[in-house]
């Protein structure tokens, strides 16, 4: 056989010639140590802070510490399936989630994973867990209510699209209550809620779920949740990615409510993250840059301008207090950078004042900004009648003979407080709001027995609506009771009592 070396050289030019070699670089270090969720690893020079990096087995982690000789990363995932020795790339992005419409009625972890059983969670976008907060000139002042459907705050500390305002208080005082009251208060007006439990047990997540999904208010909202029985790394990303949530619906100029249930816990994941990459210990052990932990975090929440679209991220972080200590590290830290905070008391939520505000501890920076103004016309003497109130009260313990200025200001307050009361998951309307401040402004309760206020209110509310639904119906479309509308609510409100005074006045 002869061989044509002519034939041969023509085919290896033609595959030289068609060869092509993908060549494919990517930084490789070595894990030295690990666990706690902590992962140490030899090399990646070129690593940034807050990067995401691939271990094996599809568990990626976060980088944290970048020291001279090695790096700190923590793992978003079992530690376990780690081990001294494994290789560790490098993925040249900064963590994100994902990031959609379809993330609304799900429950989905850190991550933004589902863990509601209900399938995959289809969208088309991802978006970084931080960024930097929009600049002055991109925001607005706060100028729309957000109602909460509670007369307590509407009234006291009125909350506006675009605000920070901080719910603070001990353990089992509310706190969680009277944020999903303001999310089922939102059905209806556009708002979208973000609820990230952080450390939270994993059956108050699955309750919180069932109720707003009972109250219809699950369609609007999405739980991200990072229970107390995952790695301190997912409690620390949590609140990020929850805001990184918001701030895709923001930027499609819609308003969202986001809840931080609590910043406290989140506070503590950090600490134990931060002493485990042995950084240098502050006060109680919280590492120096605890107040910028959360400073970027509540900064992202304002109300953008109409160039930029006039979307906004209202944020109520909560924070857990030791005995109504305020004056503690992490609670003086957040009430700085918050517009304001609702101070729920332990004494009072025992005394069966629900909600247990401290009206005298409790302060909206936003103010009537954020306020109607028939909210405005009802509620602008409420904080000093209660203040009043309190004094003469304390005063009043020590004498036994009490003049006809003092038990009037005595049984007004009696009655305001008792109006103040709601039950939970019954927020109300504008226009009842209106109603119930109105009639303990205008002391038609202070000759009623304190049992007998809620039938009351109730009841009036129902014949005036039954008689002339036009007054409320005007309350609700205009935000104002005009003159006329006065005139007319009082003569209802006479006609009522002329029918029913015997079963109810004292």
């Amino acid at each position: 056989m002869k061989i044509k070396t002519n034939e041969i050289s023509a085919l290896i030019k033609e595959q030289i010639k068609n060869y092509h070699h993908n060549i494919e670089t990517s930084d490789v270090g070595t894990v030295v140590t690990v666990g706690d969720g902590i992962a140490l690893i030899y090399g990646l020079e070129q690593a940034m802070l807050g990067e995401l990096l691939e271990f094996p087995n599809d568990i990626f982690g976060m980088v944290m510490n970048l020291e001279s000789d090695h790096i700190g990363a923590v793992l978003l995932g079992d530690d376990t399936l780690i081990k001294e020795g494994d290789k560790v790339k490098r993925t040249k992005r900064v963590m994100e989630i994902p990031v959609g419409e379809a993330m609304l009625s799900r429950v989905v972890n850190a991550l933004g994973q589902p863990i509601d059983g209900l399938g995959d969670i289809q969208v088309k976008e991802n978006r970084p867990i931080e960024v930097i907060a929009p600049g002055v000139m991109k925001r607005e002042s706060v100028n729309t209510p957000l109602e909460t459907g509670l007369k307590a705050i509407d009234a006291i500390t009125p909350i506006g699209r675009g605000q920070r305002e901080l719910i603070i208080g001990d353990r089992q005082t509310g706190k969680t209550a009277l944020a999903i009251d303001t999310i089922i208060n939102q059905q209806g007006k556009n708002v979208i809620c973000i609820y990230v439990a952080i450390g939270q047990k994993n059956s108050t997540v699955a309750q919180i779920t069932q109720k707003l999904r009972e109250h219809d208010a699950l369609k609007y909202t999405c739980v991200m949740a990072a229970t107390a029985s995952e790695p301190a790394p997912l409690l620390y990303v949590a609140p990020y990615a929850g805001c990184a949530l918001a701030e895709y619906f923001m930027n499609q100029g819609k308003d969202v409510l986001i809840i931080y249930d609590d910043l406290s816990k989140h506070a503590v994941a950090y600490r134990a993250l931060s002493l485990l990459l042995k950084r240098s210990p502050g006060r109680e052990a919280y590492p120096g840059d605890v107040f910028y932990l959360h400073s970027r975090l509540l900064e992202r929440a304002c109300k953008l301008n109409k160039e930029n679209g006039g979307g906004s991220i209202t944020a109520l972080p909560i924070v857990e207090t030791q005995a109504g200590d305020i004056s503690a590290y992490i609670p003086t830290n957040v009430i700085s950078i918050t517009d304001g905070q609702i101070f729920l008391q332990s004494d009072l939520f025992n005394a069966g004042q629900r909600p247990a505000i401290d009206v005298g501890l409790s302060v909206s920076r936003v103010g009537g900004a954020a306020q109607f103004k028939a909210m405005k016309q009802v509620a602008s003497s409420i904080k000093i009648d209660l203040a009043n109130y309190e004094e003469i009260k304390s005063f009043s313990q020590f004498g036994s003979d009490l003049d006809a200025s003092t038990v009037k200001v005595l049984k007004h307050g009696n009655a305001l407080n008792e109006v103040l009361k709601q039950s939970q998951y019954s927020p109300f309307s504008l226009d009842r709001e209106i109603f119930d401040l109105y009639m303990a402004k205008r002391s038609y309760l202070d000759d009623v027995k304190l049992e007998n206020i809620h039938p009351l209110l109730e009841k009036c509310y129902d014949f005036i609506k039954t008689h002339n639904i036009k007054i409320f119906e005007s309350i609700n479309n205009e935000k104002i009771i005009t003159p006329e509308n006065e005139k007319e609510l009082q003569n209802e409100i006479e006609k009522f009592f002329e029918l029913y005074k015997d079963e109810f006045l004292k």
